[in-house]
């Protein structure tokens, strides 16, 4: 799941980076690849561990280049604004724990219930791992005053994870665990919505036991129409 950085806003016609433009379009040597990966992954190390300290309101970029060992005019050449590094960070973080095994795809035991609430269990613990919940709460409160940030929150990282879950409610409506008419968005929405809105607003404690109640909740008739008596 991990993404590209964002064009440098820089380039194009006129910005002297494009075709014809002397050295700086020449290809980049082996090394200097290897010098750019470790830069950019030490910006993006250093984003998220700043948002977890200082909040992203105090976050700038000349605090991420600093942490970063590299100048700010290198995040300005890959990013545009502290919104598009953090995010892009979010989007790596999100794909270590697919290559560290941390993720490995949502369960199918047969058995509905068992499995939803094994992998919202799962997102209990991950909202109190501040690595993963101070960009995330940073990322939508930012998302919800710019629309473009928040499309792009909403297609790199939180589509790919509805998606999962919508996947694993239409193989249980084609094995009759669901009825037929089951809406899969709306019923993943009525098991996500309230654990996000607790988390993002801490109205009480979140934790297994309230998720196991969301998916008995919706399950039981609430959600997906099925009545289990």
């Amino acid at each position: 799941m991990s993404s590209s950085p964002l064009p440098d806003p820089g380039s194009g016609p006129g910005s002297g980076s494009g075709p014809g433009s002397g050295p700086a379009s020449a290809p980049r040597s082996p090394d200097a690849t290897r010098r750019s990966d470790r830069s950019r992954r030490a910006i993006l190390d250093a984003a998220l561990e700043l948002v977890g300290e200082v909040g992203y309101n105090k976050l700038t970029i000349e605090a991420i280049a600093a942490r970063a060992g590299v100048g700010k005019q290198t995040i300005y050449r890959w990013w545009p604004s502290k919104a598009a590094v953090l995010l892009d960070a979010s989007v790596t973080l999100a794909g270590d724990a697919q290559s560290e095994g941390t993720w490995t795809g949502f369960p199918d035991t047969g058995d509905l219930a068992a499995d939803l609430k094994y992998v919202l269990r799962a997102t209990v613990d991950e909202f109190a791992d501040e690595r993963y919940a101070a960009p995330s709460r940073a990322l939508m409160a930012a998302g919800a005053t710019d629309p473009e940030l928040g499309a792009r929150f909403t297609e790199q990282l939180l589509e790919p994870q509805l998606a999962l879950y919508e996947e694993r409610l239409r193989s249980a409506r084609e094995a009759g665990q669901l009825p037929p008419d089951t809406d899969l968005r709306l019923t993943v929405e009525m098991l996500l919505g309230p654990l996000t809105y607790r988390w993002l607003l801490r109205t009480a404690p979140l934790t297994h036991a309230y998720a196991d109640a969301l998916v008995d909740a919706v399950l039981g008739g609430g959600g997906a129409g099925w009545d289990k008596s």
